[in-house]
């Protein structure tokens, strides 16, 4: 979450994970209620337990702890399987166009460069790949086998619906729901916020 919490209001779309919100940070989920009556946005909450902010969600899909970077790993890998990516924003705002050098690459775990007997890695394949003019290379048409998407898409495929249920016990229909929601925002004229690791309470 990067924004602040009066901005959730105008949410389409509210994903709760790693925290429990409603008890945590009761005045901040004010503004959860308040588009959800005013905006008629749906809640999500993806968490180990049944909190007190699922029961006031939309959907609630249960996973096992420690898996959450598995599941959002699996939707990413959903969202460009599906192509439901606001490619202006992707283009404009983040590094997605931008060409990795060459060499670079990412198997069976590890990533370019690394010394198994030292075991330590060697970065210098690592980074952007710098035209001449001093600035990195760049692809807009986001095809290149070495840019930051491609090289995203790649890495993700690995998620499927079946893998992702595997690894954290999420029911594939209950995970495809979660999708299929967050997939909804991708369009211009949705917005969507993610309140993750906001804290816990303990009882």
């Amino acid at each position: 979450m990067t924004n602040h919490w009066s901005d959730i209001k105008n949410a389409d779309l509210v994903l709760i994970m790693g925290g429990n919100a409603a008890e945590a940070h009761p005045c901040g989920f004010k503004w959860v209620t308040e588009a959800k009556a005013h905006n008629k946005a749906r809640l999500v909450v993806v968490d180990p337990r049944f909190t007190r902010s699922a029961a006031v969600a939309d959907l609630y899909a249960p996973l096992r702890v420690g898996t959450d970077i598995a599941f959002l790993g699996g939707v990413i890998n959903y969202l460009f399987t599906n192509d439901k990516l606001h490619h202006d924003y992707v283009k404009q705002n983040t590094d997605a166009a931008f060409l990795t050098k060459e060499g670079f690459s990412y198997e069976n775990g590890f990533f370019s460069g690394y010394d198994e007997a030292k075991r330590s890695y060697d970065k210098a394949s690592w980074g952007y790949e710098m035209g001449k003019d001093g600035f990195v290379m760049v692809d807009e048409t986001l095809q290149n086998p070495r840019c930051v998407f491609q090289q995203l898409k790649k890495h993700y495929s690995r998620y499927t619906p079946e893998q992702v249920s595997k690894i954290t016990g999420t029911p594939k229909e209950q995970f495809l729901k979660v999708c299929e929601y967050i997939a909804e925002t991708a369009a211009p004229n949705k917005t969507m916020t993610i309140c993750y690791a906001l804290g816990w309470t303990q009882h």
